[in-house]
């Protein structure tokens, strides 16, 4: 009579506590912490750089749509999804930032996925910047473009890079870099893109609403805004307090983005309250330009005064400012330490950082008062671990 017993289940999933054994010994675990609605925390770990996402005419543009249009798209852009809205806020984002057009996704994600895989095909080159957002290098990868990673902010590398390729090329960069908050040489690169012929694909999420007159982005500060050859991915979760991304570009660019772009054609439509919340921001910081300049001179005041007290933090070319820490299990004590203390910080460290260097990444208000600045950095630099000063 043939063996009855049923064999022992096998853990299928048993490598997943190796990995996570690993994760804990190299300092790396992350989890997830549900904040309060009304947090007592003082953020500077958001990336609500202009103080948009609860502005009363940024929650009123939330709630009147989702009042009119109901909570979700209902579907795909190209079915039921697109709305008179979410032409208004295209149609205001690309006169805003100086672009022929724009079309909306459901995420900055999205976004750079739509534009690096629609963009490119077999036989092109994708050149991409080694520090560039995690959505961009996952674009890279879902393309079947030959894909070039060539030396941060090193427009020479990138010109000899496409100078050695025949056919379709494209430069790919952030315009702020999100871990140091560095900005990329967007005028040599696009000196270069043009003698080599390429198009340039820039991610704007952190320049938005910070760099620009009025805050219209890196690209139109650097006198690149709707350049033929120049296409912009953003962001409407920074500083225009809400959620979704966009792609700005030629008017062909976009109209084939429509056609071919898969994380645009197959994903449902940017909800209602999110569009009419971003539409309500763009509004009003085309009315108050100042609140670019009062965030860059926030950043640049933060840096100074943790600086000159030792910290090492580089140099913020907009919003973001980075202080390292002496190692990955160091910053995320001194990141407890800070929530502890009533201050919320970023926490940077592998695989985030791509040169392996653990940070605190703080983020620069425009709506931070002198009070709540002086609060931050006594904060920080009481809680500093040892080895964070140089004195």
């Amino acid at each position: 009579m043939p063996d009855q017993h049923t064999p022992a289940p096998v853990d299928v999933f048993s490598w997943i506590d190796d990995a996570e054994q690993a994760r804990e010994q190299a300092g790396l675990v992350r989890t997830l912490r549900p904040r309060p609605a009304a947090s007592p925390l003082l953020d500077l770990a958001s990336n609500d750089y202009l103080g948009l996402s609860r502005h009363p005419e940024t929650v009123r543009g939330a709630s009147e749509a989702a009042e009119r249009w109901g909570a979700g798209a209902t579907g795909s852009r190209l079915v039921t999804g697109t709305t008179e809205l979410h032409a208004d806020l295209e149609r205001e984002l690309a006169a805003f930032c100086g672009f022929e057009a724009a079309l909306v996704l459901s995420s900055g994600y999205a976004a750079n996925l739509a534009a690096v895989t629609a963009l490119s095909d077999r036989g092109t080159l994708v050149v991409s910047d080694a520090g560039n957002h995690a959505s961009i290098v996952d674009g890279c990868r879902l393309s079947r473009a030959e894909i070039a990673v060539v030396a941060h902010c090193d427009p020479d590398t990138v010109r000899k890079t496409l100078a050695a390729h025949r056919g379709q090329a494209m430069l790919v960069t952030d315009s702020v870099f999100s871990v140091d908050g560095d900005a990329a040489p967007l005028a040599a690169h696009a000196e270069a893109c043009r003698a080599e012929g390429a198009a340039l694909l820039v991610d704007d999420a952190h320049g938005l609403g910070v760099l620009g007159e009025g805050g219209r982005g890196a690209l139109y500060a650097a006198g690149l805004a709707g350049a033929p050859g120049v296409v912009a991915t953003l962001t409407l979760s920074k500083s225009l307090g809400s959620q979704g991304g966009a792609v700005l570009g030629p008017a062909k660019v976009i109209r084939h983005l429509v056609n071919t772009a898969r994380t645009f054609i197959f994903d449902t439509g940017l909800a209602p309250a999110a569009t009419g919340a971003a539409l309500a921001a763009l509004r009003l910081l085309r009315r108050e330009p100042e609140r670019a300049d009062r965030a860059r001179e926030v950043a640049a005041e933060l840096y100074g005064r943790l600086t000159a007290s030792g910290l090492t933090a580089a140099r913020p070319d907009a919003a973001v400012v980075s202080v390292r820490a002496p190692s990955a299990s160091a910053a995320l004590r001194w990141a407890a330490d800070c929530r502890e203390a009533g201050l919320s910080v970023g926490c940077f460290r592998p695989p985030s950082v791509p040169d392996g260097i653990s940070r605190l990444r703080l983020t620069a208000r425009a709506d931070l008062t002198g009070v709540e600045i002086s609060r931050a950095v006594e904060t920080i630099l009481r809680t500093a671990p040892a080895g964070a000063t140089d004195r």
